[in-house]
Protein backbone atom coordinates (compact mmCIF):
# COMPACT_ATOMS: atom_id res chain seq x y z
CA UNK A 1 0.00 0.00 0.00
CA UNK A 2 2.40 2.80 -1.58
CA UNK A 3 1.23 5.99 -0.48
CA UNK A 4 2.45 8.36 -2.81
CA UNK A 5 0.40 11.41 -2.86
CA UNK A 6 1.07 14.50 -0.62
CA UNK A 7 -0.92 17.20 1.13
CA UNK A 8 -0.41 20.86 -0.25
CA UNK A 9 -0.64 22.99 2.67
CA UNK A 10 -0.68 26.63 0.73
CA UNK A 11 -4.65 24.73 -0.17
CA UNK A 12 -8.07 26.81 0.79
CA UNK A 13 -8.83 22.71 1.25
CA UNK A 14 -8.92 21.24 4.52
CA UNK A 15 -6.10 19.04 5.28
CA UNK A 16 -8.53 16.38 6.75
CA UNK A 17 -10.72 16.36 3.26
CA UNK A 18 -7.19 16.26 1.43
CA UNK A 19 -6.17 12.74 3.24
CA UNK A 20 -10.18 11.72 3.15
CA UNK A 21 -9.70 12.17 -1.04
CA UNK A 22 -6.61 10.44 -1.03
CA UNK A 23 -7.99 7.53 1.15
CA UNK A 24 -10.86 7.68 -1.45
CA UNK A 25 -9.26 7.60 -4.07
CA UNK A 26 -6.99 4.61 -3.34
CA UNK A 27 -9.80 2.38 -2.72
CA UNK A 28 -12.09 3.85 -5.75
CA UNK A 29 -9.40 2.68 -8.29
CA UNK A 30 -8.40 -0.96 -6.96
CA UNK A 31 -5.38 -0.04 -5.03
CA UNK A 32 -6.83 -1.00 -1.90
CA UNK A 33 -9.51 -3.65 -2.47
CA UNK A 34 -12.68 -4.78 -0.40
CA UNK A 35 -11.16 -6.29 3.00
CA UNK A 36 -7.68 -4.50 2.78
CA UNK A 37 -6.62 -2.99 6.37
CA UNK A 38 -5.28 0.41 5.76
CA UNK A 39 -2.53 1.78 7.29
CA UNK A 40 -3.07 2.75 11.10
CA UNK A 41 -3.55 6.53 12.08
CA UNK A 42 -0.20 6.62 13.41
CA UNK A 43 1.19 5.43 9.90
CA UNK A 44 -0.92 8.07 7.69
CA UNK A 45 0.00 10.61 10.52
CA UNK A 46 3.95 10.50 9.37
CA UNK A 47 3.67 9.44 6.23
CA UNK A 48 1.79 13.51 5.64
CA UNK A 49 2.96 14.58 8.72
CA UNK A 50 -0.61 15.37 10.05
CA UNK A 51 -2.09 15.44 13.15
CA UNK A 52 -4.41 11.97 14.98
CA UNK A 53 -7.54 14.20 14.69
CA UNK A 54 -7.19 15.45 10.76
CA UNK A 55 -6.50 11.88 10.21
CA UNK A 56 -9.70 10.17 12.70
CA UNK A 57 -12.19 13.06 10.71
CA UNK A 58 -10.97 11.79 7.66
CA UNK A 59 -11.49 8.29 8.78
CA UNK A 60 -14.51 8.62 10.13
CA UNK A 61 -16.10 10.09 7.62
CA UNK A 62 -15.35 7.53 5.58
CA UNK A 63 -16.18 4.91 7.63
CA UNK A 64 -20.34 7.17 8.22
CA UNK A 65 -20.40 6.64 3.82
CA UNK A 66 -19.79 2.86 3.53
CA UNK A 67 -16.42 2.89 2.35
CA UNK A 68 -14.34 1.53 5.52
CA UNK A 69 -15.10 -0.36 8.54
CA UNK A 70 -13.40 0.41 11.74
CA UNK A 71 -13.05 -2.45 13.63
CA UNK A 72 -12.00 -2.71 17.81
CA UNK A 73 -8.32 -4.01 18.12
CA UNK A 74 -8.06 -4.83 14.41
CA UNK A 75 -7.96 -2.05 12.78
CA UNK A 76 -9.60 -0.03 9.60
CA UNK A 77 -10.67 -1.90 6.39
CA UNK A 78 -11.95 -1.61 3.01
CA UNK A 79 -15.69 -1.96 3.14
CA UNK A 80 -15.92 -1.67 -0.55
CA UNK A 81 -14.70 0.59 -3.60
CA UNK A 82 -18.19 2.52 -4.13
CA UNK A 83 -20.81 3.51 -1.52
CA UNK A 84 -23.68 0.94 -1.04
CA UNK A 85 -26.16 3.02 -3.61
CA UNK A 86 -30.27 2.16 -1.67
CA UNK A 87 -28.61 0.88 1.59
CA UNK A 88 -29.96 3.57 2.98
CA UNK A 89 -32.45 6.66 2.71
CA UNK A 90 -31.39 9.91 3.42
CA UNK A 91 -33.67 12.44 4.22
CA UNK A 92 -33.92 16.12 4.52
CA UNK A 93 -35.45 17.67 7.84
CA UNK A 94 -37.44 20.97 7.60
CA UNK A 95 -38.96 22.65 10.22
CA UNK A 96 -41.93 25.27 10.35
CA UNK A 97 -42.15 27.01 13.39
CA UNK A 98 -44.27 29.71 13.46
CA UNK A 99 -46.73 29.35 10.86
CA UNK A 100 -47.31 31.44 7.36
CA UNK A 101 -47.27 35.03 6.73
CA UNK A 102 -44.82 36.07 9.69
CA UNK A 103 -41.12 37.00 9.81
CA UNK A 104 -39.13 34.95 11.77
CA UNK A 105 -35.89 35.35 12.95
CA UNK A 106 -33.15 33.81 15.29
CA UNK A 107 -30.78 35.90 17.78
CA UNK A 108 -27.60 34.12 19.78
CA UNK A 109 -27.68 35.45 23.17
CA UNK A 110 -24.96 33.35 24.71
CA UNK A 111 -22.44 30.92 22.93
CA UNK A 112 -19.01 29.07 24.19
CA UNK A 113 -17.95 26.96 26.74
CA UNK A 114 -19.43 26.03 29.68
CA UNK A 115 -19.29 23.74 32.37
CA UNK A 116 -22.10 22.13 32.23
CA UNK A 117 -24.28 19.29 34.87
CA UNK A 118 -23.57 15.82 35.22
CA UNK A 119 -27.41 14.62 33.88
CA UNK A 120 -26.44 16.54 30.97
CA UNK A 121 -22.80 15.13 30.40
CA UNK A 122 -25.15 12.00 30.59
CA UNK A 123 -27.33 12.28 27.44
CA UNK A 124 -24.32 13.00 25.98
CA UNK A 125 -22.35 10.24 26.83
CA UNK A 126 -19.51 12.94 26.61
CA UNK A 127 -16.30 13.96 28.87
CA UNK A 128 -15.21 16.28 26.47
CA UNK A 129 -15.95 20.13 26.22
CA UNK A 130 -19.45 20.85 25.72
CA UNK A 131 -20.30 23.55 23.41
CA UNK A 132 -23.55 25.72 24.49
CA UNK A 133 -25.55 28.41 22.21
CA UNK A 134 -28.60 29.55 23.74
CA UNK A 135 -30.67 31.89 20.96
CA UNK A 136 -34.31 33.77 21.17
CA UNK A 137 -36.46 33.35 17.96
CA UNK A 138 -38.02 36.16 17.23
CA UNK A 139 -41.68 36.50 15.56
CA UNK A 140 -42.70 39.96 13.69
CA UNK A 141 -40.03 41.16 16.35
CA UNK A 142 -41.49 39.61 19.14
CA UNK A 143 -39.51 36.98 21.50
CA UNK A 144 -41.60 33.62 20.45
CA UNK A 145 -38.97 31.02 22.14
CA UNK A 146 -36.16 29.92 23.58
CA UNK A 147 -33.60 27.73 22.03
CA UNK A 148 -30.61 25.64 23.74
CA UNK A 149 -27.79 23.72 22.65
CA UNK A 150 -25.34 21.64 23.64
CA UNK A 151 -22.66 19.63 22.03
CA UNK A 152 -19.23 18.35 22.05
CA UNK A 153 -16.81 20.47 20.98
CA UNK A 154 -14.65 17.80 19.56
CA UNK A 155 -17.99 16.25 17.67
CA UNK A 156 -17.61 19.93 15.68
CA UNK A 157 -14.42 21.44 15.46
CA UNK A 158 -14.85 25.17 14.25
CA UNK A 159 -18.30 25.62 15.51
CA UNK A 160 -17.23 29.18 17.03
CA UNK A 161 -16.70 30.15 14.07
CA UNK A 162 -20.40 29.33 12.67
CA UNK A 163 -23.18 31.87 12.03
CA UNK A 164 -26.06 29.79 13.53
CA UNK A 165 -28.41 32.39 13.84
CA UNK A 166 -28.49 32.48 9.66
CA UNK A 167 -29.13 28.69 9.12
CA UNK A 168 -30.71 25.87 10.91
CA UNK A 169 -28.14 23.59 13.70
CA UNK A 170 -29.29 20.31 11.48
CA UNK A 171 -28.48 21.40 8.86
CA UNK A 172 -24.88 22.73 10.16
CA UNK A 173 -23.81 19.36 11.60
CA UNK A 174 -25.19 17.91 8.54
CA UNK A 175 -22.57 19.72 6.38
CA UNK A 176 -19.64 20.35 8.54
CA UNK A 177 -19.25 17.91 11.75
CA UNK A 178 -17.27 15.12 11.85
CA UNK A 179 -20.66 12.85 12.87
CA UNK A 180 -23.85 12.62 10.48
CA UNK A 181 -27.65 13.29 12.13
CA UNK A 182 -29.02 9.57 11.22
CA UNK A 183 -32.02 9.70 13.83
CA UNK A 184 -33.95 12.38 15.92
CA UNK A 185 -35.59 11.72 19.65
CA UNK A 186 -38.05 14.07 20.29
CA UNK A 187 -40.16 14.76 23.58
CA UNK A 188 -42.69 17.18 24.43
CA UNK A 189 -43.82 18.08 27.83
CA UNK A 190 -45.72 20.83 29.33
CA UNK A 191 -43.83 23.44 31.87
CA UNK A 192 -43.43 26.77 33.35
CA UNK A 193 -41.06 29.77 32.03
CA UNK A 194 -39.15 30.66 35.30
CA UNK A 195 -36.33 33.20 36.15
CA UNK A 196 -34.43 35.25 33.54
CA UNK A 197 -35.87 33.43 31.00
CA UNK A 198 -39.32 35.12 31.50
CA UNK A 199 -37.71 38.38 31.15
CA UNK A 200 -36.44 37.76 28.16
CA UNK A 201 -39.68 36.23 26.44
CA UNK A 202 -41.36 39.29 27.77
CA UNK A 203 -43.87 36.99 29.96
CA UNK A 204 -44.52 36.93 33.46
CA UNK A 205 -42.95 34.21 35.43
CA UNK A 206 -45.06 31.03 35.47
CA UNK A 207 -46.30 31.38 32.44
CA UNK A 208 -47.60 27.47 31.21
CA UNK A 209 -44.81 26.81 27.95
CA UNK A 210 -44.64 23.59 25.47
CA UNK A 211 -41.04 22.33 26.72
CA UNK A 212 -39.36 20.18 23.81
CA UNK A 213 -36.67 18.50 24.14
CA UNK A 214 -34.51 16.59 21.18
CA UNK A 215 -31.73 14.62 21.00
CA UNK A 216 -30.06 14.01 18.09
CA UNK A 217 -28.18 10.39 17.40
CA UNK A 218 -25.19 8.89 14.56
CA UNK A 219 -26.25 5.62 12.99
CA UNK A 220 -24.00 4.02 15.85
CA UNK A 221 -26.88 5.49 18.31
CA UNK A 222 -24.33 7.69 20.13
CA UNK A 223 -25.51 11.37 20.32
CA UNK A 224 -24.42 14.36 18.45
CA UNK A 225 -26.33 17.25 20.33
CA UNK A 226 -28.80 17.83 22.59
CA UNK A 227 -31.67 20.83 21.41
CA UNK A 228 -34.35 22.47 24.00
CA UNK A 229 -36.98 24.47 22.95
CA UNK A 230 -39.39 26.41 25.08
CA UNK A 231 -41.57 29.31 25.01
CA UNK A 232 -45.71 30.23 25.11
CA UNK A 233 -47.31 27.47 23.55
CA UNK A 234 -49.59 29.97 22.14
CA UNK A 235 -46.79 31.88 19.84
CA UNK A 236 -45.41 29.22 18.12
CA UNK A 237 -45.72 25.31 16.88
CA UNK A 238 -43.16 23.17 15.73
CA UNK A 239 -44.11 21.05 12.26
CA UNK A 240 -41.43 18.92 10.84
CA UNK A 241 -41.06 16.93 7.99
CA UNK A 242 -38.85 14.28 6.13
CA UNK A 243 -37.84 14.41 2.54
CA UNK A 244 -36.50 11.61 1.21
CA UNK A 245 -34.17 12.48 -1.10
CA UNK A 246 -32.29 9.44 -2.65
Amino acid sequence: MYLDETVDRESQQKLYVQILSIIKGKIEKGEWSTGDRIPTEVELCNVYNVSKATVRIAISELVRNGFLNRWQGKGTFVASPMQHIGMAMKTRLTEDMFGEGVMARKEVLVKGVNEQPEELRKILRSEDDIYYFLCKRMVDDEPACLEETYLPLAIFPGIEQEDISQTSFYDLIQKNSVKRVSKVVQNIELSRIEGESAGILKVSEGTPALLLHRLLLCSDGSPIAYTRFYGNGNRYRIQTEFERIR
